[in-house]
């Protein structure tokens, strides 16, 4: 089980609302570029959730990676990336991921309270990992209807070309005491229904729509999983945050099944936290090794971190 991602810096929140009025009307129109590579060819990605340059996306849109994650919302915010500005970080040669979680909510989130007072049914326990983020009942129609289907309308608006979905690994993490039946494996089975929706409505509006669940490829083994991905994000393969060789058993067997749904045709973005050179070089060379697009940054995801060095001779 891998741990993930950053956690929001609050200090940003002011500044954000200051400057988004601003930014979303001041984007020029994007000229038309060279379009992305198949994601299945793409070999390096960058994945930014907050301290955008400026609240804008230009940073990223000058970055050489071909694909790019980005929040859903402006550094996690009531706001949104604009059409406009989704379009301009397309024409630069990237596909665009929207990033949002399918199993948990974090108290920086604008809907929580809304969803911790209106709905305190769907909020389970607090993800000891994380705190502030708390475990949620996705299986409950009041999270598709409030919470999933609002997201995935707001990516297709603004032109993403598909999601990507932190915490299916809310199955692992889950009190049992708090949903009183259920077992891992149910769990689990309900998380990879509410992935094959996701998938299905998206792709109803847009075919081409690409849905990417991160960690938790165990879930491969389900039926239907596969058929509704495209490819899957995986974190820490190599490194734990920050420069710590990944040699647990669970190392080990995230990368068995990272290169199962790899043979299934699907792409790996693979994530690894590390700031040593040496540690950096590693992680790239595994990367080509495993046919994986990779990445190398910080664990707060708040900058753009130059892509893989070219291989040595001695590689």
């Amino acid at each position: 089980m891998t741990r993930r991602r950053r956690r929001w810096n609050r200090s940003y929140a002011l500044l954000c609302l200051l400057l988004t009025t601003c930014l979303a009307g001041c984007v020029a129109d994007a000229p038309a570029g060279e379009p992305p590579p198949e994601p299945r060819l793409v070999d390096e990605f960058v994945y930014q959730l907050q301290r955008y340059h400026d609240d804008g996306l230009a940073r990223l849109a000058d970055a050489p990676h071909r694909l790019a994650v980005i929040d859903l919302a402006r550094d996690a915010g009531d706001a949104y990336f604009t059409a406009k500005e989704i379009n301009v970080l397309r024409a630069s040669g990237k596909h665009v991921l929207a990033y949002f979680e399918l199993g948990s909510l974090e108290n920086f989130r604008p809907d929580f309270r809304s969803f911790s007072t209106e709905h305190p049914g769907l909020m389970l326990n607090e993800w000891e990992t994380w705190p502030g983020e708390y475990f949620v009942r996705y299986w409950s129609p009041h999270w598709w209807d409030q919470a999933i289907e609002p997201r995935l309308d707001q990516a297709l608006r603004a032109g993403f070309d598909g999601v990507y979905l932190d915490t299916p690994l809310a199955y692992e993490e889950i009190d049992l005491d708090l949903v009183p039946g259920e077992r891992r494996e149910s769990l689990g089975r309900k998380m990879v229904e509410l992935i094959e929706r996701t998938s299905a409505y998206a792709k109803a509006t847009e075919p081409d729509f690409l849905i990417v669940p991160q960690n938790s490829p165990e879930l491969r083994k389900h039926p239907g999983y596969l058929e509704a991905i495209d490819g899957i994000g995986m974190e820490e393969l190599f490194f734990l945050a920050t420069d710590r060789p990944c040699t647990h058993d669970f190392c080990r067997t995230n990368l068995a099944e990272a290169r199962a749904v790899l043979a299934a045709g699907k792409f790996v973005l693979a994530v690894d936290y590390a700031l040593r050179q040496e540690n950096v070089r590693h992680a790239c060379r595994r990367y080509r090794e495993e046919g994986f697009a990779g990445y190398v940054t910080t664990l707060e995801l708040d900058q753009v971190s130059p892509p893989c060095p070219a291989p040595s001779q001695e590689e």
